[in-house]
């Protein structure tokens, strides 16, 4: 799988305002903005992230995911 490929899916699976993906093919960092987060705690948030990539977190084709997951208006506050 390739971070665009990655990327893809997140973004298909949820609302996202803005997707960055970077990894080396097994371990992948992203940070994803969506208005769906608003009221969510962040293991909340890393679920919703985990649902859209559904059997792929289990059968080893996304191996590791770090996330750092933020609203629209915490991304508006985040230096970047």
């Amino acid at each position: 799988m390739t971070a665009q490929e990655l990327q893809a899916l997140i973004a298909s699976g949820l609302n996202c305002e803005h997707v960055e993906v970077d990894g080396d093919g097994r371990h992948w960092q992203a940070v994803i903005v969506s208005a769906e987060f608003a009221g969510m705690r962040a293991v909340q948030r890393h679920q919703r992230v985990y649902a859209t990539l559904g059997a792929r977190m289990h059968t080893d084709e996304v191996h590791a995911l770090s996330m750092k997951t933020f609203t629209p208006e915490e991304w508006a506050k985040t230096p970047h």
